[in-house]
């Protein structure tokens, strides 16, 4: 079983900026990917950024320019810096892993942004 670990979530105003980290371990055959999503109170779950082993990235138009997203091999650990928040980046973030196993998709369990003045 893969665990996710995730940290860094908090309370900030608007126009300050947050970085999460997100912290893999168990029994991770290989990554092929690694992202985030967020869910806003009474919103659908939507993807915020994604990198895979290769260091291609995508990103949401709606953070695309704010947020990067990176991550350290080594330690397993992807990172998403968000800069310029928003109201509207109020949400719980969600780190995933894609296993090149075919093992699915691991998830941690969230991490609240809160972005208000």
């Amino acid at each position: 079983q893969v665990q996710l670990v995730e940290s860094g979530g908090g309370l900030v105003q608007p126009g300050g900026s947050l970085r999460l980290s997100c912290a893999a371990s168990g029994s991770i055959f290989g990554i092929a990917a690694m992202g985030w999503y967020r869910q806003a109170p009474g919103k659908l779950r939507e993807s915020v950024a994604t990198i895979t082993r290769g260091g291609s990235t995508n990103y949401a138009d709606s953070v695309k320019g704010r947020f990067t997203i990176s991550r350290d091999h080594a330690k397993n650990t992807v990172y998403l810096q968000m800069n310029s928040l928003k109201p509207e980046d109020t949400a719980v973030y969600y780190c995933y892993l894609d296993d090149a196993s075919l093992a699915g998709r691991s998830w941690g369990q969230g991490t609240q942004v809160t972005v208000s003045s």
